[in-house]
């Protein structure tokens, strides 16, 4: 699973995970359980909208229209590797 989106809220998470799920994405919201421990005061970055590797570009595409705010960026490391063969290990 891969970060797609973080949330500014519940609210926005929700609003994503939706989008994605009318998409046939498989989505899950990571730390929503944390929000009921931390009272009544929004928490930033805890809230994370997360996708399978193999649907991560198409769901950057869905979380783009929705407008709620930027997807999860790229770095220049990851971007290459998203583009090129898989990274040899050892």
């Amino acid at each position: 699973m891969r970060v797609v989106y973080e949330a500014a809220g519940i609210i926005d998470a929700h609003l994503i995970r939706h989008a994605l799920e009318a998409a046939d994405i498989p989505v899950f919201v990571k730390g929503e359980a944390l929000l009921g421990g931390m009272g009544e005061l929004p928490m930033f970055g805890l809230v994370q909208v997360c996708v399978p590797d193999s649907a991560w570009r198409q769901a950057r595409e869905v979380v783009e229209s929705v407008g709620l705010g930027a997807p999860v960026a790229l770095s220049e490391d990851e971007a290459a590797w998203e583009d090129g063969p898989l990274p040899s290990v050892g």
